[in-house]
């Protein structure tokens, strides 16, 4: 251990909070790490925001170009951050083991901060594994990326404030949308509206829905509110044709080459999961998420957690989270941090952008058909296993996701889980009668991504003969 490269501070992901908290912690004199899995730093909401590819600014709108001066202070900061780094186990020992360029390298660190972000909520639905069904997400990254857009004709289902943002960006960067099917049902605006307080101090972010509601309407593409019964149907090659839905007592079916789904963001645990540290089921969100401190600390002492992976906020939420934790791990570590007066200011501007969040919650829960899907509907895309399998295994004795894993191999493959975790834990959950924070969710085990065996081996060389660079 003692002769491993040792760090103050190891900081997992590159998004709006690793970056803040990069900058503040090294600043202010911690031996400051930041490892992340893309090339260039930004996470996903502020993708490729060092190299942007796209010429025209107006296409992903000013609040993606927030995310240049987080990187100006990245860049100026006294740190060493490693692009293409994928993190595939953290020991008990506060030591972690990452690849980068096919080699592996193990270092020591008196702190961690996972900053690991969100992923999209899967969305099983009748047709979701067709070739041409993709997230609102991926597109996202098509489009900050390469400049890419997907193919036409195009059609964006599903719920959430992404929904409404990539449909703006598309018909910006000129792609015909043929229509939006937003699946939030009615009875959601009622349950929105006990939460009404908060939506009101988060006015900036009403504004901004309706402006992007105006800009759709006046683009002349069609918007079908409250459907139901979604489903991609497929062509005679197998590819997507169409997608159809419900809504209201007559059934729609829009032709499409593309269909992009999406029904809100969940955070990242995975990493945070294999690590053992303590999680809790949050309700209102529909997902789980780390118990942590006020601080930001885990149950770990040593490990803290910031950004959407602590809890949906956004990108402003996970920055502001990231300057507050890294300034409590600074004072941990005996060294001046910033004035009370101004993590006092920080602080109430955090609680300030969070007003909002019950009121989003409650208004994009997702249909319960989504959650909790039923019939042949795929659940688990890795071994091709489907809803009705999931919920008829508890006539044979199962009661949570981990003997799951034994009777149907759901959760056990490329992805581990990301994708099915979810929703095998609500289903268990809905046949059982239980909850979901009683069913639990999968043990997750290192490595978390996959690692070669040449990356394996490189860890018995000389650490001096694979410096960290």
């Amino acid at each position: 251990m003692t002769d491993l490269p040792q760090y103050d501070l190891v900081i997992i992901g590159a998004g709006p909070a690793g970056m803040a908290s990069a900058k503040e912690a090294s600043t202010a004199g911690l031996k400051t790490l930041i490892l992340d899995e893309q090339p260039r730093a930004g996470g996903q909401i502020y993708r490729n925001i060092g190299r942007p590819i796209l010429q025209n600014r107006s296409i992903l709108g000013e609040d993606y170009y927030v995310g240049e001066s987080l990187l100006a202070g990245l860049a100026q900061a006294p740190l060493t951050h490693i692009p293409n780094a994928t993190v595939w186990e953290v020991t008990g020992e506060n030591s972690l083991c990452f690849s980068a360029e096919g080699v592996s390298h193990q270092v020591g660190f008196k702190k961690l901060l996972l900053a690991t972000g969100a992923q999209e909520r899967p969305v099983p639905f009748p047709g979701w594994t067709l070739p041409g069904v993709m997230t609102c997400g991926a597109a996202q990254i098509l489009l900050k990326s390469s400049g890419l857009t997907p193919a036409e004709p195009l059609v964006i289902a599903g719920s959430g404030p992404l929904l409404l943002l990539i449909a703006c960006q598309l018909i910006r960067a000129g792609v015909r949308v043929e229509g939006i099917v937003e699946t939030t049902p009615t009875a959601n605006y009622g349950r929105a509206l006990k939460e009404i307080g908060g939506a009101i101090k988060g006015w900036r972010h009403l504004l901004k829905g309706v402006r992007m509601l105006n800009e759709i309407r006046r683009s002349g593409v069609k918007y079908y509110k409250c459907a139901t019964e979604l489903r991609a149907e497929p062509g005679s090659e197998g590819n997507l044709a169409s997608v159809s839905f419900r809504k209201g007592k007559t059934v729609h079916q829009l032709e499409c080459h593309t269909l992009l789904v999406h029904q809100g963001v969940i955070p990242n645990t995975q990493l945070g999961r294999a690590i053992g540290l303590e999680h809790q089921w949050d309700e209102a969100q529909q997902c789980w998420k780390p118990t942590l401190l006020e601080n930001g600390c885990s149950s770990h002492p040593d490990i803290f957690i910031a950004g959407d992976s602590a809890g949906i906020g956004g990108a402003i939420v996970a920055e502001i989270q990231g300057r507050v934790v890294a300034n409590e791990i600074v004072q941990q570590s005996g060294l001046m941090g910033q004035k009370d007066s101004e993590i006092g200011s920080l602080r109430k501007e955090l609680a300030h952008q969070l007003a909002i969040r019950p009121f989003l919650d409650h208004l994009y829960r997702p249909l319960d058909i989504f959650l909790r899907p039923e019939g042949e509907t795929i659940v688990c895309r890795c071994e091709e296993v489907n809803a009705s399998e999931i919920r008829g295994l508890v006539k044979y004795g199962c009661v949570g996701p981990n003997q799951a894993k034994a009777f149907c191999r759901s959760g056990m493959g490329p992805c581990q889980g990301r994708q099915c975790g979810s929703t095998v834990t609500a289903l268990l959950a809905d046949e059982l009668g239980s909850t979901p924070s009683k069913v639990g969710y999968y043990n997750i085990r290192f490595p978390i991504k996959p690692v070669t065996l040449g990356e394996l081996a490189s860890l018995s060389q000389p650490a001096q003969d694979r410096p960290i660079k």
